[in-house]
């Protein structure tokens, strides 16, 4: 009999794209995914679920695309669009990812690009 898990853990990501392209939403996503994967030693045998949303000017492409690239063919991903609040950052891609942490560690969770000024209060996000 297998042990049971550990606690599942929620980690945070964000990204901007530099225009409304698939290319660029693909390049981006997978430079967000890829960051995530690296600092949070992931698996994807890990992972419960990916969510991912876009603000409201992202339209080209559906950033699961980039993650179902990076190995993530069996794991259940959602994309989303983000609330479109007046002021805020655009072209913003963001993913939730429930996992279970293969050594115990707590997320690590990143803001790339623009997306940095999201979460200025996580530096070690950065």
């Amino acid at each position: 009999m297998n042990a049971a898990p550990g606690r599942l853990h929620a980690l945070r990501g964000a990204i901007t794209a530099d225009r409304n392209d698939s290319q660029e939403i693909l390049s981006a996503t997978t430079e967000l995914m890829k960051a995530l994967i690296e600092r949070n030693d992931l698996d994807p045998e890990n992972i419960v679920s990916c969510i991912f949303t876009v603000t409201d000017d992202l339209d080209a492409e559906f950033p699961a695309v980039a993650a179902r690239a990076l190995g993530f063919e069996a794991v259940p991903l959602l994309c989303a669009r983000e609330i479109p609040v007046p002021g805020s950052l655009p072209r913003v891609i963001r993913v939730l990812i429930h996992y279970y942490p293969a050594d115990g560690s707590g997320p690590a969770h990143v803001y790339l690009r623009e997306a940095s000024a999201l979460r200025s209060d996580l530096q070690a996000a950065q």
